[in-house]
């Protein structure tokens, strides 16, 4: 007998959590960007692409983040906008 359940990818839209939820230290990578076209070109351009690691250093707003060896600084409001994967190692 075969189970029909919800799709798999509904498990993948679970994982994914805004960048502002992040604790301090806590990693991940990008899982998607969201919002008008000309936001995600931005925060695209700024490096914030899917599956680029990043890593919060502090929470809140603004948040400031790790991406490519640079610390990064965004409003709450553009954090809401980025969809990360939460990494299983605690950094």
């Amino acid at each position: 007998m075969k189970v029909t359940g919800q799709p798999t990818s509904v498990k993948t839209q679970v994982d994914l959590i805004p960048l502002g939820r992040l604790a301090a230290g806590q990693g991940g990578c990008v899982g998607a960007v969201l919002g008008t076209c000309d936001m995600v070109h931005r925060l695209r351009e700024m490096g914030l692409y899917d599956g680029a690691p990043i890593q919060m250093i502090r929470p809140g707003s603004p948040c400031i983040i790790r991406l490519q060896g640079q610390r990064l600084g965004f409003r709450m409001n553009d954090c809401a906008h980025v969809m990360v994967r939460v990494s299983a190692i605690a950094s």
